[in-house]
């Protein structure tokens, strides 16, 4: 059961919530069809986070489009991801975008008070890993989670990692991002006692191969407790650690 779903029921149990408003919650219909979208209305009574824009592909007129849907079905924050500075400019015209051109971001609205269990920390293994990396800290910080932020801590220089080794070891989760040959993760994960979750980025020299060397070092991992999204997907990171860091609402179902 959704968080979402628990919240309404506990609202009908302590009377905060009426029996009418909870049948009108749930009566809703499921997605509102705008004919080149159909925009999921149920995903956060569903899953506990309400539905991502992916703005790669899509026209400004069609983002607008769909976040209006949201807004006037009671979504009060937002997330575009891979959104363009042209396609943001466009956007902000209509609605009131604040946009993050590293992560290639845009919000809608403000992140919420973080509810979750503990703290996500976001180490990349150097600067340009940075822009995948704030797509997965904005993506997790609009979920409802607060993100400590380690960047420029790769093995190249080990003293880096080592010196924010507390934050490390109070994490509940970490995502590990780094291009190269893709090493953060192994050092992380025999670090952590935490899920760590390992993005490897396009990042790097010729046989790099785009990021197919990392993602091969970090599916190799010998260290347990590493998962792996695929290259460059910060937000797929910042997704899972966001699930994972709201697990107790699991557990207390």
């Amino acid at each position: 059961m959704s968080s979402e779903i628990r919240r309404l029921l506990e609202g009908v149990s302590n009377g905060t919530v009426s029996v009418e408003d909870a049948v009108l919650k749930l009566k809703l219909k499921p997605f509102d069809d705008i004919g080149y979208a159909k925009v999921d209305m149920h995903r956060k009574l569903r899953q506990g986070a309400a539905e991502v824009i992916y703005g790669a592909g899509k026209t400004p007129e069609q983002m607008v489009g769909i976040a209006q849907t949201m807004l006037k079905n009671g979504q009060d924050t937002i997330l575009i991801t891979r959104l363009s500075a042209a396609s943001a400019s466009a956007v902000k015209n209509v609605l009131p975008l604040n946009y993050y051109a590293d992560a290639r971001c845009g919000i809608i609205g403000q992140p919420p008070v973080p509810d979750g269990i503990g703290k996500i920390v976001v180490a990349t293994g150097g600067t340009s890993d940075i822009p995948v990396a704030e797509e997965a800290a904005l993506t997790a910080a609009v979920l409802g989670n607060e993100v400590i932020r380690l960047y420029d801590v790769g093995v190249a220089g080990l003293h880096r990692t080592l010196a924010h080794l507390e934050d490390i070891m109070n994490a509940s989760v970490i995502i590990a991002i780094a291009g190269m040959e893709g090493a953060l993760a192994s050092v992380i994960g025999g670090l952590a006692d935490c899920p760590v979750i390992a993005v490897p980025t396009s990042v790097g020299y010729g046989a790099s191969f785009g990021g197919l060397s990392a993602l091969l070092s970090m599916l190799n991992s010998c260290a347990s407790g590493v998962s792996v999204v695929n290259i460059d997907n910060g937000f797929g990171a910042g997704y899972l650690a966001n699930m994972i860091n709201h697990m107790s609402a699991k557990k207390e179902a």
